[in-house]
């Protein structure tokens, strides 16, 4: 076999503590995962569950790098979550083999063009435009579950935009739990090493600028700051 071209470079995530990198096959996303996030965006959290949809492998960015304000919209918006790098997968994962699929865990943002959304959403179209961009994927470095010994649960998580907080709230807030998630996602997709799953965002998103600076913590998991340029 022979390439046309030369393949593009393959996504990969740093650990923490390690010269190794993770690769990445796919990336998941949740939407609607906190109540208060629900209710800001205009939406109930009993009668809307979580949401599924995806952003491109190369969306990462890694290293702390700046990212580019993305073309075609007016309004970008941060969105801290809780990142779940998987080691292994499969189809109908039962609730007890969940977690065992888990390698560690990582800080993202997802970057969300909220004008593109919000008319996708008017006319009931996909969120591909308003989700899968180029660089749209901030991550920290993967903390391998080895070094952090339990599956975080009860952690402050939070976003500060130029020093200011922004977002704050905690995991164990979230409607669907790691567990939930892998589960359920495992119903419609066949899960498998390398996959990232962003599990929703709390309450507090809102606008980016170019210039301003981010920096997205998550207790025990650890960190991340860029800045758009």
């Amino acid at each position: 076999m022979e390439y046309v071209f030369a393949p593009g470079k393959l996504p990969v995530v740093p650990l923490y503590g390690s010269s190794q990198v993770y690769p990445v096959h796919r990336i998941y996303c949740v939407g609607r995962n906190y109540s208060d996030h629900v209710k800001e965006m205009g939406g109930d959290p009993i009668s809307e569950p979580p949401v599924f949809f995806s952003k491109p492998a190369d969306a990462i960015v890694i290293e702390n790098q700046s990212v580019a304000y993305p073309q075609a919209t007016k309004e970008v918006h941060h969105e801290v979550e809780l990142v779940v790098a998987l080691a292994h997968g499969g189809k109908n994962i039962n609730p007890e083999e969940a977690l065992q699929c888990v390698f560690g865990y990582a800080v993202g943002v997802d970057l969300t063009r909220r004008d593109l959304q919000a008319v996708a959403k008017k006319q009931g179209r996909p969120w591909d435009t308003a989700k899968g961009f180029d660089q749209s994927a901030p991550i920290s470095p993967i903390n391998p579950l080895s070094n952090l010994l339990s599956h975080p649960h009860n952690c402050a998580i939070s976003l500060s935009v130029n020093g200011a907080l922004r977002q704050q709230a905690n995991l164990n807030e979230m409607i669907w739990s790691v567990t939930e998630i892998i589960c359920e996602l495992s119903r419609y997709f066949e899960l498998k090493t390398g996959d990232l799953i962003f599990t929703g965002t709390p309450a507090g998103v809102s606008e980016l600028k170019p210039g301003d600076k981010v920096h997205a913590e998550i207790e025990k998991v650890g960190s991340l700051e860029f800045k758009i340029i």
